[in-house]
């Protein structure tokens, strides 16, 4: 498959114009100089609509398009849950979580972790946060997006790794979070408009005379098993959804950790104006999650019927992309990189965030800095956020080369931490005895723990294995700050003045978002 001249030209026409956009829209004020406020939080001035779409742009990348629609291949419309859950944890995220980070005046999760606990539990977490977002977040992306754009293209995939990150390196550096959230609201459209192209096009082929609604209905009735949100224990993919788990289980454990304490998420909800305008973000970010699944998992399933000769789950998509027509072609692929390039230039600026205010900046004066000290660390912002990406490009065909299906490679090596992480954020947000010798029980007991099961319940699903260490890390937990005490000036996290009460439109759009998930499963359950 090769880019016709027009769909070349349509590629060139958008990396051309989004990163004029980031570089206009990150633009400064004749005589200020970039602060690190403005560089790593957007100057705390996001619009809901930034926010939103933001959220989306940084969470759905090639991991989710490539690797989502790898799954919806190989398992079915199951994968979904991971989109549809991370609706409903939005809106408890918004609810419950942004209103004391930003009533604190948190920048960073491991911020917010020295705040309420004390130094050590901070540099334990920004080190594990580093090295998972640039070995397994940003490698995840790059490899799976060189792939597709290998397929498209036909460059060397090294070649494309290394344009791929090159690329969102530059459209973020000068600009930082600013140059990310404010054109993310494009690179959504585009990705939205690309994916329900694909998709109508994929239904109306199968479906021929019945357009794209018999095209869905033959899908169904072809391949019924993939259209199960709940698996039965004989599938075979049920190890990776076991069935009521998705619901009640491990998947809560990892929408949580990643929706309510993730750097790179969470960090635009942080940078919006208040709380009021954070809170309408996410809800706009739960809607559009209803509808992902659409654009990243039908792909997939469609493929079943439209391609015979894929290697591996996660060809997938681009496979599909091989079928569209020029100029459709250049579109699709097009929304794919925007997709790629939004994502990773958010987690490429959450990197810089945290090894800048979590680590260079703490080995100075922590207290009010002249404008060259602030410039200085925007400069050791940019250093950081280059490393990063060359870190991650060397070492993504190591790390996944052998992989079959990168999203479920994610998950499941994540799946090690999370649970104690949700624990020490989730007591830190409303148990007031808990205490940091209790939060590095936690994070230790968390990652042991999910070695131990792994290799001792080898059949286990990692879901499961995730509740079953969530319980366990939570139990070790308050049992060390039960028998610990804390210092006295531990806890600087100001709670007794939050207020949790909703405004109208967010209460209106839960409520929407509530009720479409019940539809959602009553239908495919």
């Amino acid at each position: 498959m090769n880019l016709s001249t027009i769909d070349t030209v349509i590629v060139l026409t958008y990396l051309v114009g989004i990163f004029a956009l980031a570089q206009w829209v990150s633009r400064e004020k004749a005589g200020h100089r970039k602060d690190a406020q403005d560089y790593f939080l957007a100057g705390k001035s996001l619009p809901w609509w930034a926010i939103g779409a933001s959220l989306i742009a940084a969470n759905i990348s090639a991991e989710q398009i490539i690797g989502m629609s790898g799954s919806g291949y190989a398992l079915g419309l199951a994968i979904a849950s991971y989109e549809w859950m991370a609706a409903l944890t939005l809106l408890i995220v918004g609810k419950f979580f942004l209103p004391v980070f930003l009533r604190n005046g948190i920048y960073t999760m491991p911020q917010f972790l020295e705040e309420r606990y004390g130094p050590t539990i901070r540099t334990i977490m920004a080190v594990f946060w580093l090295g998972l977002y640039v070995f397994v977040n940003l490698t995840s992306i790059l490899w799976l997006g060189s792939i597709a754009v290998t397929q498209v293209t036909g460059i060397d995939q090294f070649a494309a790794l290394a344009l791929l990150g090159g690329f969102a390196l530059l459209y973020q550096l000068y600009g930082g979070l600013k140059a990310v959230a404010l054109t993310d609201i494009v690179q959504v459209a585009l990705l939205v408009l690309g994916g329900l192209l694909i998709v109508g096009i994929s239904l109306d082929r199968i479906g021929g005379d019945g357009g794209i609604v018999g095209g869905f209905n033959t899908l169904m009735a072809a391949h019924p098993g993939h259209f199960e949100m709940i698996l039965s224990p004989d599938n075979p993919f049920y190890k990776d959804l076991p069935g009521l788990s998705v619901l009640i289980g491990g998947m809560w454990i990892m929408n949580v950790s990643y929706w309510g304490f993730n750097q790179y998420i969470i960090q635009r909800a942080l940078a919006a104006k208040d709380i009021a305008e954070a809170q309408k973000g996410v809800v706009f970010a739960a809607f559009l999650k209803l509808l992902m699944p659409v654009i990243v998992v039908l792909p997939g399933i469609a493929a079943l019927m439209l391609v015979t000769d894929l290697e591996k789950p996660d060809q997938a998509y681009a496979k599909m992309m091989a079928l569209l027509p020029t100029g459709v072609l250049g579109l699709v692929f097009a929304a794919l990189i925007a997709a790629i390039v939004a994502s990773l230039a958010s987690k490429i600026n959450s990197v810089s965030t945290i090894f800048t205010l979590d680590f260079y900046a703490k080995r100075g004066r922590t207290g009010e800095r002249k404008a060259h000290e602030q410039a200085h660390l925007v400069k050791v912002g940019r250093i950081a956020a280059t490393v990063a990406i060359v870190l991650a490009v060397l070492t993504a065909k190591p790390l996944l080369g052998g992989f079959d299906q990168g999203f479920q490679y994610i998950q499941e090596y994540t799946g090690f931490f999370t649970p104690g992480i949700v624990v020490i954020f989730v007591l830190g947000l409303f148990w007031k005895r808990a205490n940091e010798a209790g939060a590095i029980a936690a994070a230790v007991g968390s990652f042991a723990l999910s070695i131990a099961l792994k290799l001792a319940w080898p059949s286990l699903p990692f879901m499961d294995r995730v509740g079953l260490v969530f319980l366990l890390a939570l139990a070790l937990a308050v049992v060390v700050s039960l028998t610990t005490r804390a210092r006295g000036d531990a806890n600087r996290i100001r709670t007794d003045d939050v207020r949790y009460a909703t405004g109208a439109s967010f209460n209106a759009g839960a409520v929407g978002v509530i009720g479409i998930l019940i539809a959602l499963y009553a239908a495919f359950w």
